[in-house]
């Protein structure tokens, strides 16, 4: 399956609605690197970055929906289709970051701006 076909077909939603997913109990997992998770993340979420995904997503609960995360929405959508795809309920934050931090959701980390 190419980059493009995974990118089809990934149910997304805001960041406000994902604030409230998360609030509700859905598990964020957050697919960017190391040193963007050091900087900044949603507290409580998992860090599982994209290369490492398909091998580890056994270790994500499959009870609870998951919100797939990143930067700017592109890594997270493919995530959230390779998830779809080994059978987790999953959405994906289609703006990342930059639209949680918009829609005032929780950070920490070394350094939240």
């Amino acid at each position: 399956m190419s980059f493009r076909d995974r990118l089809r077909g990934v149910p997304s939603v805001d960041a406000r609605e994902a604030v409230r997913l998360v609030e509700a109990g859905a598990l964020v997992v957050d697919v960017r690197g190391g040193r963007e998770w050091a900087r900044h993340h949603v507290p409580g979420a998992v860090h599982l970055p994209l290369r490492e995904l398909e091998a580890r997503a056994v270790d994500l609960p499959d009870d609870r929906l998951l919100v797939t995360f990143c930067t700017g929405g592109l890594l997270s959508r493919g995530a959230a289709r390779l998830l779809t795809e080994l059978g987790f309920d999953v959405v994906d934050l289609a703006s990342g970051l930059i639209g949680w931090r918009a829609a005032g959701g929780p950070l920490e980390g070394e350094r939240v701006d």
